[in-house]
């Protein structure tokens, strides 16, 4: 396991790290996603932590607050040093009937924090990230809410998931003209059937030193192959299928996903999860788990090299389609390139 700094600050976060969002489902779309009780899901946490994984990652909207309640659970359970993992959960989904038990006002961070750490049994998280862009509140006034809460002890970092390039940049150069909490990362949505954030976050994380952390890599499975092997019909893709797969991206995927798993011996999931490791834009990968045989062979995938030509093959199979501005930036950026790389002496 190899461990990256989360952005630019100096906290070292594992490559892969366990999401908690199969942990406490009941009924409806939580039931959708996992039922693991409290002995499975401390199962999971301990074999996770066993293989070098350090991040947790979970929300306050899991399950309905049930998936931080096991997590925290689980880790007083085992008995983990409060130092030797990092428990990271996020705000901004409906917690409540009331008109203000959502989204990312101070009012709502402020209540969420609290209620999310008494779930956990904890005094602080060590990332805090909001789930979703707000456009109720101001950029402005939800960094400052981040802000009080860092200064407060209950989070040491803070962190935004799901935004446009173009909202994070205004968050990082706010945070920096008033000198609050600078978001150390964005939790995306990156995998080989969907390379979207590569046309402007990936650039933007690159330019701002953010960090990235990846939400379903595996497209819920849909790059494990199993679906065009015959899925099972209780399996959470063909009841719930999040997020959106281009049929033709996807089979173009899969596809190349079996060749490359063919020459290495592996399964399709550890190529797809190396894929991944392999991005330089990459901090850490979530990885959500039902069983205990599913998560060995996706924390397999740490130790997966791919060759050259492995990455050219998957990179060609899922290349983006050119769009603007981009193929234009590209194009007049081409002098410029250049000389940024000027020839060998004597050349």
């Amino acid at each position: 396991m190899r461990y990256n700094l989360l952005g630019r600050t100096g906290l070292f976060v594992s490559e892969l790290a366990l999401g908690t969002m199969t942990f406490g489902g009941t009924d409806g779309l939580w039931a959708k996603m996992g039922t693991l009780g409290q002995d499975e899901a401390t199962a999971l946490v301990r074999q996770a932590l066993d293989a070098g994984v350090n991040l947790i990652d979970t929300a306050d909207v899991y399950a309905e607050g049930r998936s931080e309640a096991i997590t925290g659970a689980a880790l007083k359970a085992l008995g983990i040093p409060r130092g030797e993992v990092v428990v990271a959960t996020k705000a901004y989904g409906e917690m409540g009937p009331g008109a203000n038990a959502r989204g990312t006002s101070r009012y709502h961070l402020l209540n969420a924090i609290d209620a999310s750490l008494k779930r956990l049994g904890l005094d602080h998280v060590d990332l805090y990230q909001i789930h979703g862009f707000d456009p109720a509140t101001s950029v402005e006034e939800q960094l400052r809410a981040l802000e009080t809460i860092v200064a407060s002890g209950r989070a040491r970092y803070v962190g935004v998931s799901n935004w446009a390039a173009w909202q994070v940049a205004k968050a990082v150069g706010l945070a920096e003209r008033h000198g609050l909490a600078r978001p150390a990362s964005v939790q995306a949505y990156y995998s080989l059937a969907g390379r979207d954030l590569e046309r402007e976050l990936v650039p933007m994380m690159a330019s701002e030193g953010v960090g990235l952390l990846v939400w379903g890599p595996l497209a819920s499975g849909y790059l494990s192959g199993k679906y065009h092997d015959g899925a099972d019909a209780d399996d959470r893709r063909s009841k719930h299928a999040f997020p959106p797969v281009d049929a033709a991206r996807g089979d173009a995927a899969v596809a190349a996903l079996r060749e490359v798993a063919a020459r290495h011996g592996v399964s399709l999931a550890e190529v797809a999860l190396a894929w991944l490791l392999h991005q330089p834009a990459v901090t850490s990968v979530i990885l959500g788990a039902k069983r205990p045989e599913q998560l060995r062979e996706n924390l397999a995938a740490a130790a997966l090299v791919l060759t050259a030509d492995d990455l050219a093959a998957l990179d060609v199979a899922t290349a983006l389609a050119p769009e603007y501005p981009g193929w234009m930036i590209a194009r007049q950026g081409a002098y410029r390139h250049g000389q940024l790389v000027p020839p060998p002496r004597g050349g």
